[in-house]
């Protein structure tokens, strides 16, 4: 008789600095399939250590990411959405296993995400021309206003849809040239947790985009209290969340903004795709230069 062969469960991890490590703390959540109950998989439970990792490497990964032409970004985000593309039946199963989605729903959330990859892979060299301007000024002086990326972004997705909204949550925040950390679906996590997969055969820079899965409560505070994130992009949705956000963001100062949609469906619209959240994460800056003559 042939023998009989074992399964290879596999190991979801974080994703850091292009690396998978596991959480330094040894935790693990328990992922379930939605339909049976029945055990599904073992994911890290990122700890306060991890998070400081993952602000280190994009920190690190900041003047490469952001120094960048436009045009490469979108390139990359544009690769990205290709890595997606070829996981597609992958990552369908996935969400159905989790959610309990029907499987024709998992496929429109994932051809979804890729649609939104590509969008604002398209946006990465149309910012400067639809927000930047040049300003009329009283004095022999060229005056330009233009968008610059705030820094390190945190973003926290919702728990539906898992993957559409991190996704979003996430490109929005790197295409002006900030780095990200997101923090995955709750309950959900492990399709956001193998988008770190496809993201790391992008081309993207290691620590440019950082996932961390993991319990919220634990982590917002350290978030909203670390010194060196400059930014956080809210789409959890939870009323506590925000408010742990607020308190903390108090203390430095730091931008906090409400990226949650209301409701799952919400995330398919044109809301989820408004230019102006982009915004949310740049800075606009001025220069004056002089006119020659």
């Amino acid at each position: 008789m042939p023998a009989t062969r074992l399964k290879v469960p596999k190991t979801y991890k974080l994703f850091i600095g292009g690396k998978f490590p596991r959480s330094e703390s040894g935790r693990t959540m328990t992922a379930q399939d939605a339909a049976t109950g029945e055990h599904l998989a073992h994911c890290s439970r990122a700890s306060r250590k991890d998070l400081r990792d993952a602000v280190a490497a994009a920190r690190s990964a900041l003047p490469g990411w952001s120094g960048a032409t436009a045009y490469l970004r979108g390139q990359i985000l544009y690769r990205a959405a290709e890595m997606v593309e070829g996981r597609a039946s992958a990552f369908a199963e996935e969400i159905s296993a989790v959610t309990g989605a029907p499987g024709a729903d998992s496929r429109r959330e994932v051809e979804a995400a890729v649609d939104r990859l590509v969008h604002f892979a398209g946006w990465t060299d149309k910012i400067g021309q639809v927000f930047a301007s040049v300003n009329p000024v009283a004095s022999p002086h060229f005056n330009f206003t233009l968008p610059e990326p705030v820094g390190v972004v945190v973003a926290l997705a919702p728990d539906r849809p898992c993957l559409l909204a991190a996704v979003s949550l996430l490109a929005e925040a790197v295409l002006s040239g900030n780095t990200c950390i997101l923090l995955a679906s709750e309950t959900a996590p492990l399709p956001a947790a193998t988008l770190s997969e496809a993201l790391a055969t992008s081309d993207l820079p290691g620590g440019a985009v950082n996932i961390l899965t993991g319990v919220r409560s634990e982590l917002v505070p350290w978030i909203a209290g670390h010194l060196d994130i400059n930014a956080v992009l809210d789409g959890s949705g939870d009323p506590s969340v925000r408010h742990a956000l607020e308190l903390g963001a108090a203390a430095n100062l730091k931008r906090v903004h409400d990226h949650s949609l209301p409701s799952p469906e919400a995330w398919f619209g044109a809301e989820a795709v408004d230019p102006y959240r982009i915004l949310d994460a740049v800075e606009f800056k001025t220069a004056w230069h002089p006119m020659g003559y």
